[in-house]
């Protein structure tokens, strides 16, 4: 039995981790976000209502289950207490002790903000595509020293010395770029407004958690985005700025990595991706259309269409490898259907030689052809299957290939919108 389990994306993100996070969190005492900012969107379908979560862990929809955001997490403070507000509105998070925030939490400033949007126009074609939330400021900040916890902002006085050393260098950056300085006494103002309504979230997550540890109870860590946008081990530079694997649920939120008994990676039936950057499998004709149709590909964050195409399953390997996988979730393999023949990359030809790994060079993977495996296809509803076994016979030879090819057991299969509609193979928590 697994008492702490991370779920982290095996793709380039919006692989339907919310919707995994959610079917999972009556098993948990706690969810806890570990990494990344208000440049994820988690999506939940319950019934005819759609929740999207940027900030607050996907559990939230759960009233016993505790949401954390771990000290790994990069907080905008002004997109938190507009979510929150919005699942008040909705009739969730009545008990304001179920969310916690970690202390040690960086700040999104709106400073940090301008600097990424006038980045990216400065870059016109070369631009990396980033959602102009401010995200990849704030890490580089958090790794310069420069950053504001938190904590810090909890205290206006700490708070006023921080910007008091920190503000007058990012104005003089934003006058370069061509943007418009950040006034001190706004920035005090919008300070005290974020204290007063989230200050009482406050608390030392590494210690709740490890308390849970301790206790016995069930935790499960929430990665933003997916294994091929990490900083380190993603499509560099067509990344985000964090590690997105299943090692930084650790570090994101103070635990050790001992306590950590499997890690489920989550994968769509195909593959997607938003922004710029190579995708070896896009398809760019009707099968891409269809996907992006059927599957409603649009960015939960920016709105922006998804760019489709067939399952990678090079990319599952490496996500495999990278993050420890111990067993893997698919999700939206409905949208496959009536699409015939159905077709899995199993590697590339690079230069004319066959691999069957990620090169780690933009440019090498920018040349890479898709070696394809051809399966049958099926025309059958399977939104109201809920066995394996009663799965037409293709869509279970597509399924078990596909866990051939990665050698890791899938342990949940999604089959449609609602919040039923998933086979459980195996549940990690049982």
């Amino acid at each position: 039995m697994a008492n702490n389990v991370v779920v982290v994306g095996a793709q380039w993100g919006d692989e339907g981790k919310g919707r995994i996070i959610d079917l999972l969190t009556p098993s948990v005492d706690a969810v806890v976000r570990y990494q990344g900012g208000a440049n994820a969107g988690h999506t939940v379908v319950i019934g005819d209502a759609k929740t999207i979560l940027h900030l607050v862990p996907s559990g939230v929809l759960h009233a016993d289950c505790l949401c954390i955001i771990g000290n790994g997490v990069v907080l905008d403070a002004d997109v938190l207490i507009d979510e929150i507000e919005g699942l008040h509105s909705q009739g969730y998070l009545k008990n304001p002790k179920m969310l916690a925030i970690s202390k040690s939490a960086h700040l999104v400033m709106p400073y940090h903000r301008q600097i990424d949007q006038l980045r990216e126009t400065k870059l016109g074609s070369a631009r990396i595509g980033t959602t102009g939330r401010g995200i990849g400021p704030t890490y580089e900040d958090k790794a310069a020293r420069r950053g504001i916890r938190f904590g810090e902002m909890i205290d206006p006085e700490i708070f006023k010395k921080r910007l008091e050393q920190i503000l007058p260098e990012k104005n003089k950056l934003i006058e370069i770029l061509g943007g418009h300085p950040v006034d001190m006494s706004t920035l005090l103002t919008e300070g005290e407004g974020w204290r007063k309504r989230l200050a009482h979230h406050a608390a030392d997550a590494s210690l709740i958690l490890n308390r849970y540890i301790k206790d016995g109870k069930k935790i499960l860590f929430e990665g933003a985005q997916g294994t091929l946008l990490d900083i380190d081990h993603g499509t560099y530079p067509y990344v985000t700025s964090s590690n997105t694997v299943a090692g930084e649920a650790c570090c994101g939120s103070g635990v050790g990595p001992t306590v950590i008994d499997d890690v489920l990676g989550v994968v769509k039936a195909y593959t997607t991706r938003v922004g710029e950057g190579p995708f070896p499998t896009e398809d760019d004709g009707k099968v891409g259309e269809t996907l992006q149709t059927r599957g409603k590909e649009f960015g939960a964050t920016t709105g922006r269409k998804r760019r489709c195409g067939w399952f990678d399953a090079t990319i599952l390997k490496h996500a495999a490898r990278v993050n420890g996988l111990t067993m893997v979730a698919i999700t939206k393999l409905d949208v496959l259907t009536t699409i015939d023949p159905v077709r899995i990359c199993t590697g590339y030809k690079l230069d004319g030689a066959t691999i069957d790994y990620i090169p780690s060079s933009d440019e090498e993977l920018r040349r890479c052809e898709p070696v394809y495996e051809d399966m049958k296809g099926w025309k059958e509803d399977i939104s109201g299957v809920r066995k394996f076994e009663n799965l037409p016979k293709a869509t279970q030879a597509y399924i078990n290939r596909l866990q051939e090819i990665a050698g890791i057991p899938i342990s949940i299969i999604s089959v449609g919108y609602e919040r039923s509609s998933h086979i459980m193979m195996r549940d990690p928590f049982a």
